[in-house]
């Protein structure tokens, strides 16, 4: 099948009416029709896009934000090993992103692959629910919290997380790209728009997520996990039924190539010809023919840039040299490359962020199973994971603030369009996320005081309010709304256009190191701190150990992060485009 080479063509999935202009392949293509404009994309499709995400993320964090609770109790784990299992999983549903744009950015696109391993996912929900509720195939419980699990038992657990991790894989690095999709970039009311998406998309997110931590973990611990997990399976159900609805209203980009190919083709080439200098005339350099500002990538052309000098040599026109695209690639192919390696320092500081939000779903937990949960007078008990509502209420609550306020005051003082640029927004959460840790691990030095003083060695609460931990996760929101919605926007405006599923799929493995760095400064931490006997930092009983240690390690580390990003931010230079001919 021909691809259309325009940026701007769009499949519309939609039956042809007589008014439509159509590519040979049967696309739409609005810059020859206009009106098929305005009868797609913007807020109508966004609508069932964030309806999608939001149903689906209820589902994800329905499903994980107790989770360690339930390998500890129910597959009866030790606290490391469950706090250890939880982050190699986390990390694996934020890796398989990898997977999934390749496939969207190579073969099939946003749309096919969205509906494609969101049907894996749920399959993966389905195997869950039956694990946790079918007789046989779910733990033996002789008491509340006190279960025997066998191997095969476990086995299904697992295999069913990791079949949810790959379905993650197909969704994750898309619907956030596929909806900001949806605005034109040339369009200066619609470029605003993607801009405010990016906010609200975020702010979605965190509904499913507060449905999840109050509702769902509170039917976990007090119900079943039989429920606990099939209501998040129909959720998922609900999400698909939600993206499929909104077909007709898409804007689809078509697939341009692997995206790896075109990268490795420029390393090779400026390889091969290693040995020829650079012309200081930049319009030496090749540069493919396509019309209309595009590339036959389907990206738009960008201009040259004059860092990372040695790749250009790829574009560099030799007498009697083969048009191979191994021996010759061009400026726009080139500069693709150099964007993706200028994105990595930023991507690298996002990790240790990442390690700190995990905690939020992990120790965060386990030291909210040592405080009381009661509420009030009338005896009512919150479940530990649902103070995670305290993170998504404070998401909640500045994603409206910064998109309403911050912005306009940031705009008079910068004199940014965004108020603040992506990596001022990112910096000033990596600032907030630091005071997180210092209060989890104040609050983890006074429980332990509390716990010596009175000599508490033995309980298994203390009588200490869990909503002492609101701060911590109140923090974390705060620094979500600056840090990982900077981070979406920065990934997909300084990627290529032909790139953007790989680039949001680089953003994604952020939150994927961050839980492989938690699990290996978790297992670190255990080895050194148990040496000649020692009970450790994070022990089965938290009483006898000192997790405000791991507290003051991250702080630190994040300190040390943020001095990094700081050098880093001020040393990036943002991607331009080249205009398009409009």
């Amino acid at each position: 099948m021909e691809q259309n080479s325009h940026m701007g063509t769009y499949n519309l999935l939609e039956s042809k009416q007589e008014d439509d202009t159509y590519t040979e392949d049967g696309t739409v293509d609005y810059l020859k029709n206009p009106a098929n404009k305005k009868k797609t994309g913007t807020w109508k499709a966004c609508g069932f896009i964030l309806g999608n995400e939001c149903c689906e993320r209820l589902a994800y964090y329905g499903m994980s934000s107790n989770l360690v609770r339930y390998f500890k109790y129910h597959l009866n784990e030790h606290s490391a090993t469950a706090s250890r299992n939880l982050s190699t999983w986390t990390g694996t549903c934020y890796l398989t992103p990898l997977i999934g744009a390749f496939v969207a950015d190579t073969y099939i696109g946003r749309y096919w692959t969205i509906a494609t391993f969101s049907i894996i996912y749920a399959i993966g929900m389905g195997m869950l629910t039956l694990s946790a509720s079918v007789p046989g195939l779910k733990p033996t419980c002789y008491e509340k919290d006190v279960c025997i699990a066998t191997k095969a038992q476990i086995a299904l657990c697992f295999t069913s997380l990791y079949l949810v991790a790959l379905g993650t894989g197909g969704i994750k690095p898309c619907v956030s790209s596929y909806g900001a999709d949806q605005f034109d970039d040339h369009d200066e009311v619609e470029e605003k728009q993607k801009s405010s998406f990016f906010n609200w998309f975020y702010f979605v997110i965190n509904i499913g997520a507060l449905v999840a931590h109050s509702v769902l973990v509170w039917i976990q611990d007090n119900v079943g996990w039989g429920w606990g997990f099939s209501i998040p399976t129909i959720a998922m159900g609900i999400a698909v039924i939600s993206f499929f609805s909104g077909t007709k209203l898409y804007r689809n980009q078509l697939p341009g190539g692997s995206p790896l190919t075109r990268l490795c083709q420029v390393v090779v080439a400026s390889f091969r010809k290693r040995k020829i200098e650079v012309p200081l005339d930049s319009s030496l350099l090749y540069e493919s023919s396509e019309e209309a500002g595009f590339s036959n990538s389907g990206s738009r052309k960008i201009d040259h840039t004059f860092d990372l000098v040695f790749f250009d040599k790829a574009a560099v026109v030799t007498p009697n040299g083969s048009i191979n695209p191994w021996n010759l690639c061009s400026v726009t192919q080139v500069e693709e490359l150099k964007a993706v390696i200028r994105l990595l320092p930023i991507w690298a500081t996002g990790i240790i962020f990442s390690t700190v939000y995990a905690q939020m779903s992990n120790l965060f937990v386990l030291q909210g199973s040592t405080l009381d949960p009661r509420v009030g007078i009338s005896g009512f008990e919150i479940p530990p994971a649902s103070l995670g509502v305290f993170d998504t209420i404070s998401v909640v609550f500045w994603v409206p603030v910064y998109d309403r306020v911050i912005v306009h005051v940031a705009r008079r003082v910068t004199g940014q369009q965004n108020g603040l640029t992506q990596l001022q927004r990112i910096g000033t959460g990596l600032f907030i996320s630091i005071f997180s840790m210092v209060c989890a691990g104040v609050l983890e030095v006074v429980r332990l005081q509390i716990v010596s003083r009175n000599d508490y060695y033995e309980l298994d609460r203390i009588p200490m309010s869990i909503f002492w931990q609101v701060p911590q996760y109140f923090l974390i929101g705060c620094a979500e709304v600056f840090t990982f919605i900077g981070q979406l926007e920065f990934f997909y405006d300084q990627a290529p256009d032909s790139m953007r599923s790989l680039c949001a799929a680089l953003q994604l493995t952020i939150t994927a190191l961050g839980s492989y760095v938690s699990a290996l400064l978790v297992t670190i931490v255990t080895i050194i701190s148990t040496q000649g006997g020692g009970a450790g930092w994070i022990t089965d009983n938290l009483n006898y150990g000192h997790l405000d240690y791991f507290f003051w390690l991250l702080a630190g580390l994040s300190l040390v992060n943020l001095g990094v990003f700081v050098v880093l931010a001020r040393k990036h230079t943002y991607r331009k485009p080249a205009a398009a001919v409009r």
